[in-house]
């Protein structure tokens, strides 16, 4: 992740009214920045406003549980507080409607059978196919649930094969691990990610490698492959329903 928190950050902060106010004007680009991200992905409905707010919280939520004994930094530990309270917050305010939901579980479910029955990445003619839709309705329909998937990293219902849960988020995330059982968990949850991108039809594998390691936007990945924002956004959810569906299988071996 691209920060620009101070220098002067606590490594282990103090929970007082003058260490929180430092804390939150040091990572205020930190919270902008995970906030402009994450909207990016949101219906206009979404405030930035509302997403910065949220991080701020996540951040006074870091402050009070930061335990200084555990391996991980405060910047580590501040960075996911501050991604899963804007998560929550998107979560909470329920803004899809059900149509678009429908939609979201159909694909998923459809993703899913077909990469069951083939042993491989479904096409988007055979997706579009046991759906009962045209290529141009598919294609919409990616374009209604993008905003729905962010939501669906976090809901993923994976697990390690030592039967510890995690979300597609937490293996996209290039947060530390806490500790050694973290990063034991970690491994796993690498290897696993590391095979299912391996699955990803050449285009969805570039889009994710641009957009999760060199963290660059939508825009800026539609400039260099040469191909719209709009049509980034609909491989980028393509991969997402790819990546659910092949962890899946992959946990149920």
């Amino acid at each position: 992740m691209r920060t620009t928190g101070s220098s002067s950050v606590l490594e282990a902060p103090r929970d007082t009214a003058a260490d929180r106010e430092r804390l939150i004007l040091d990572y205020a680009p930190t919270i902008k920045y995970v906030a402009q991200r994450l909207a990016s992905r949101l219906p206009p409905s979404i405030a930035l406003d509302d997403l910065i707010n949220a991080g701020v919280i996540g951040l006074i939520d870091a402050i009070a549980k930061y335990d200084p004994r555990r391996e991980n930094t405060f910047k580590t530990y501040a960075e996911y507080r501050i991604r899963g309270a804007m998560l929550d917050a998107v979560r909470s305010l329920d803004w899809a409607p059900r149509s678009v939901r429908q939609k979201e579980r159909a694909l998923a479910q459809a993703y899913a059978t077909l990469e069951r029955t083939l042993g491989r990445a479904a096409r988007d003619e055979e997706v579009a196919a046991l759906l009962g839709i045209d290529l141009a309705t598919f294609d919409a329909w990616l374009t209604q649930v993008r905003g729905v998937s962010v939501g669906s990293l976090e809901s993923s219902g994976l697990g390690t094969p030592d039967g510890a849960s995690f979300s597609l988020l937490d293996l996209l995330a290039t947060e530390a691990a806490q500790g050694p059982e973290q990063r034991v968990q970690a491994q796993q949850r690498t290897a696993l990610l590391a095979e299912a991108i391996d699955a990803l039809p050449q285009q969805e594998k570039v889009v994710i490698a641009l957009y999760y390691t060199e963290e660059l936007t939508m825009k800026e990945i539609g400039q260099v492959l040469e191909i719209t924002e709009s049509r980034v956004s609909q491989i980028h959810t393509k991969a997402i329903l790819h990546l659910r569906s092949t962890l899946t299988l992959l946990r149920d071996v």
